[in-house]
């Protein structure tokens, strides 16, 4: 059988592991949630004043004009050798407009 000190030990342990935990993923999902709006207010000006982007995809870079934004999972877009390419947005690293 546990002895009382050994069990209100634990349970503070446990308890500032969960307030430490929670205190961490807060500025993350923050971060996150900035970089999406970021990322989406670039799209829009593309898309409205047909202004090219520079998408950073995996290494690779494509350059186009935003057609369309598809729901919140990724975005639509043109340039001179494609006349469409579909693009998940989490799958973007960076963004660059002119």
């Amino acid at each position: 059988m546990l002895q009382p000190v050994k069990v209100v030990s634990w349970m503070l342990l446990l308890t500032a592991i969960v307030l430490v935990s929670l205190n961490f993923n807060y500025p993350i999902a923050s971060a996150q949630t900035q970089l999406a709006q970021n990322y989406r207010e670039l799209l829009d000006r593309s898309e409205k004043e047909k202004k090219g982007l520079i998408f950073y995809v995996k290494g690779q870079t494509i350059s186009g004009v935003v057609v369309r934004i598809i729901g919140a999972d990724a975005v639509e877009v043109r340039n001179q050798t494609f006349s469409r390419i579909i693009i998940r947005l989490d799958s973007i690293d960076a963004l660059a407009i002119n």
